[in-house]
C-alpha cells in the first residue's frame, strides 16, 4: 500500500491536465496488473479524528493543521519486490508532483473481506 502525502496546501484542486494525466497512469497500472485498488480522499474539513488516551475518547472536527500529516490518497498495489514498489512510488511522485508517498506491506490475507453489493444504488458491482 501506498499512502500519498501532497507538498501542496489541502485545498488546492489539481488542474484538468493534472487529473488527465493521473487518469492515464491509472490506466497503465491497470494494464499492468499491479494495481488492485486507488482513491483519493477527500478534505480533512470534512472528517474527524478520534483518540482513546487512558480510557478517554475526544473526538475533534477537521480541518487539521498539521498538513505534513494529511493525507490526500491511497493505492493498494501488489508487486513482488520492496524495491519494485518504490520504482513504481517513483513514477507516480513524477504525475502527481512534490510530496511523500509511504510505502507499507499489508498482510496476504485480508483481516475482513466483505461481499459485494448488488442492486440499483449500485450499479457496477459485480
Amino acid at each position: 500500500m501506498t499512502i500519498y502525502k501532497p507538498a501542496t496546501p489541502e485545498c488546492t484542486a489539481p488542474s484538468e491536465e493534472h487529473m488527465e494525466a493521473m487518469g492515464r497512469f491509472i490506466d497503465e497500472l491497470a494494464s499492468e496488473g499491479v494495481l488492485l485498488q486507488t482513491d483519493g480522499l477527500l478534505p480533512s474539513s470534512l472528517g474527524a479524528r478520534v483518540r482513546l488516551e487512558q480510557g478517554k475518547y475526544t473526538v475533534r472536527d477537521g480541518p487539521f493543521t498539521e498538513s505534513k500529516e494529511l493525507i490526500a490518497g491511497y493505492a493498494i498495489i501488489d508487486v513482488g519486490s520492496l524495491d519494485q514498489a518504490v520504482e513504481l512510488t517513483r513514477r507516480f511522485l513524477k504525475v502527481a508532483g512534490d510530496g511523500e508517498s509511504e510505502i507499507r506491506q499489508m498482510y496476504d490475507a485480508p483481516a475482513y473481506e466483505s461481499e459485494p453489493i448488488n442492486g440499483p444504488e449500485y450499479p457496477l458491482a459485480s
